[in-house]
């Protein structure tokens, strides 16, 4: 079914130059003239080149491991046919579940290291990047890019430059899904329940909703209602969030616990599905799945990190996902994947190298102005301007990524989506925000 298409976008010109001019300082650069995504002639340079990818196989992200998973083998393929002629090699994909699970990810992440690999994609919750971006990505100067990880903590992590994210901060979404719910109600007279899993995640959209929907005059049933993973019976925090009779509700959350969560919810009798608003959390394309009861999800909707509608890099990259061998059902964030591995092997050929510290100090670098763009489709025209020493500007199939001295993406696409009455999921709109909005 085809996208409606509305553009809400405020230029991000100005916060991308200044995120361009701070991300120099920032990821440490002793040269100003010759660290913008080039600047040095490294057509001599001569190393082995080793991504490695953290992907939920397993957890409560696992409905979207698999298609990451091969969008993150099909960008190191169009890497490895773009390098031929030069004397870097690209060794195959190297990838590991990380199992949605912050000490799954750190064994996963250091495993990775321990066997070569030079810089690091993923891991996919904001749990998870959290600790593995400040114990393992900083302390062994690795760098990592998530696809996923949108939690606001992640911008002032102190990871000494090397983490990064493809998807935007919630920061954005929360703002995103303010409008939507905004749009649903017809104004902001309705009063909100707004609920979400205690973690990174979960906390940070369920934060930067209820603050978006304030600041436009509308009012919630009280603080968000945070509830721990595991606990045995959901049923008081089911009946703090139907309390007061809100008019919408906003829960954030992944497939475990929301499978329990959504149960207590519908035991309740007073809850409304067709009144739900979620996020990228349970945001399942290919089919919500048989462990979340359909009382709890059916007819509801949300947002989720999407891709610019009708571009002609998002069609290439589709194509190349669906006739290629493997997955064949895209999901969330794949598309995020493919660039973060895409970054990674940018960033070590603007560096002329395959230390960690020199890749980290060009990823930002080349996501950006100045310089020519270019899309993985011309990977090969990219990586001879950078061993030209020419600036590039990389242009993912998420759309302009333009990194900001935080690793940030300073623009968002997001896909308004919604769920019938048998469970089908359908996006209804793709919306665009900036930072600077």
């Amino acid at each position: 079914m085809g996208r409606l298409t509305r553009s809400v976008r405020i230029s991000a010109l100005a916060v991308a130059a200044t995120g361009l001019a701070l991300g120099v300082a920032a990821c440490g650069s002793d040269d100003d003239d010759d660290s913008s995504g080039g600047g040095s002639d490294t057509s001599d340079a001569s190393f082995d080149l080793q991504v490695g990818a953290m992907v939920p196989l397993t957890g409560g992200l696992s409905a979207f491991g698999p298609a990451g998973e091969k969008a993150a083998d099909l960008a190191v393929q169009e890497s490895q046919k773009a390098l031929e002629g030069t004397d870097i090699t690209l060794a195959d994909l190297e990838s590991t579940d990380s199992q949605t699970s912050p000490q799954a990810a750190q064994s996963a992440s250091e495993k990775l290291i321990s066997g070569g690999a030079n810089c690091l994609v993923g891991p996919w919750s904001s749990d998870e990047t959290v600790p593995v971006g400040r114990s393992v990505a900083a302390r062994q100067q690795i760098p990592l890019i998530s696809p996923s990880a949108t939690s606001p903590e992640i911008t002032d992590l102190p990871d000494d430059g090397y983490v990064f994210r493809t998807a935007p901060s919630d920061a954005l979404q929360g703002k995103v899904l303010a409008d939507a719910v905004e749009d649903d109600l017809g104004g902001t007279d309705g009063t909100v329940s707004v609920a979400a899993r205690n973690d990174a995640y979960g906390e940070g959209i369920a934060t930067e909703f209820t603050t978006a929907w304030e600041e436009k005059g509308g009012t919630t049933t009280g603080d968000p209602v945070l509830y721990d993973l595991e606990l045995s019976s959901y049923n008081s925090e089911a009946d703090q969030i139907v309390a007061d009779s809100p008019d919408r509700y906003v829960i954030i959350d992944f497939e475990e616990p929301y499978n329990a969560v959504g149960a207590a919810l519908a035991r309740t009798g007073d809850f409304d599905a067709s009144t739900m608003w979620t996020a990228d959390g349970l945001a399942f394309e290919d089919g919500i799945p048989d462990s979340i009861p359909p009382d709890s999800l059916y007819s509801a909707q949300g947002t989720r990190p999407s891709t610019p509608e009708g571009t002609e890099t998002g069609d290439a990259f589709d194509e190349l996902f669906t006739s290629s061998p493997g997955e064949k059902k895209r999901n969330s964030f794949d598309a995020q994947n493919f660039d973060a591995v895409t970054l990674c092997v940018l960033g070590a050929v603007a560096a002329g190298s395959n230390e960690g510290p020199a890749i980290s100090e060009q990823i930002a670098e080349v996501s950006g102005p100045p310089g020519d763009k270019y899309d993985y489709t011309q990977m090969a025209d990219a990586v001879e301007a950078l061993q030209a020493g020419d600036d590039i500007d990389f242009e993912g199939v998420t759309g302009p990524l333009d990194l900001d001295e935080n690793g940030d993406p300073a623009v968002g696409f997001y896909d308004v989506y919604s769920y019938d009455d048998k469970g089908a999921f359908t996006v209804e709109e793709t919306v665009e925000k900036s930072a600077s909005e």
